[in-house]
């Protein structure tokens, strides 16, 4: 279980560093002439997608690359993983998210043109495209119904080998294409903390959605396929 353990520190650092990364250090870079060549959304989509199936593909085999609570949540109302499990793999992704935002903060600070952004999660005025906080709680527990759907789907024994990690990656990947404006895209507890964390203010006050929402979510998911719905068999 400790190996397992920590496989999870080490890929929800991989998709923290990654995720959050692409949005602080490589969003909106300027040239010399003060022309943007920075990633921007789609950037920061694929960076994000990109560092799951990295994760999946690296660690995957030692604890199926969870990564995100509401995702192992999933697993316990789908009778695939147990109570005591789903408590250390959450406490693992904490970790590893909180581990992953600390060196993204240090690198980031590094830079005089540094703002203090930490790629957190939020909803509101002053925020993205300001949306409220009721969509941003449907958008959040929508998306994360979902993105554990799919993960419970292409992980049955059924589904065909060796293509579970793109499959999720490339999910990831279009939820935040659609939903980055509307709340940064958590879809994960964990991704939340850690950024968070190290920013302050709003972003912890907020926080409570982008724990509560993706894991019910999950928990709903998770439902859906014990009871047969969204299996296949």
């Amino acid at each position: 279980m400790s190996k397992k353990l920590i496989a999870e520190v080490l890929g929800t650092f991989i998709l923290v560093f990654f995720g959050c990364g692409s949005a602080v250090i490589a969003q909106a870079v300027l040239n010399g002439a003060g022309v943007s060549v920075g990633i921007g959304y789609t950037g920061i989509a694929l960076a994000f997608g990109i560092s799951i199936v990295a994760a999946a593909y690296g660690i995957g085999a030692i604890s199926g690359a969870h990564l995100n609570p509401a995702v192992s949540l999933g697993m316990v109302t789908a009778g695939r993983m147990s109570l005591g499990d789903f408590i250390g793999y959450a406490i693992a992704q904490i970790v590893g998210a909180i581990l992953g935002a600390l060196v993204l903060y240090l690198i980031a600070s590094g830079s005089p043109g540094w703002t203090g952004g930490m790629g957190t999660n939020g909803w509101g005025a002053g925020y993205g495209g300001e949306y409220s906080v009721m969509a941003a709680f449907l958008f959040e527990l929508v998306m994360t119904f979902i993105f554990v759907t799919v993960i419970l789907g292409v992980t049955h024994a059924s589904a065909p080998v060796g293509f579970a990690g793109l499959a999720i990656g490339l999910t990831l990947t279009g939820i935040h294409l659609v939903g980055i404006n509307v709340t940064g895209v958590s879809v994960n507890p964990a991704r939340s903390i850690g950024p968070a964390l190290f920013a302050g203010g709003a972003a912890i006050s907020q926080l409570w959605l982008f724990i509560v929402a993706p894991l019910l979510g999950g928990a709903i998911a998770g439902i859906v396929y014990a009871a047969g719905i969204t299996r296949a068999d």
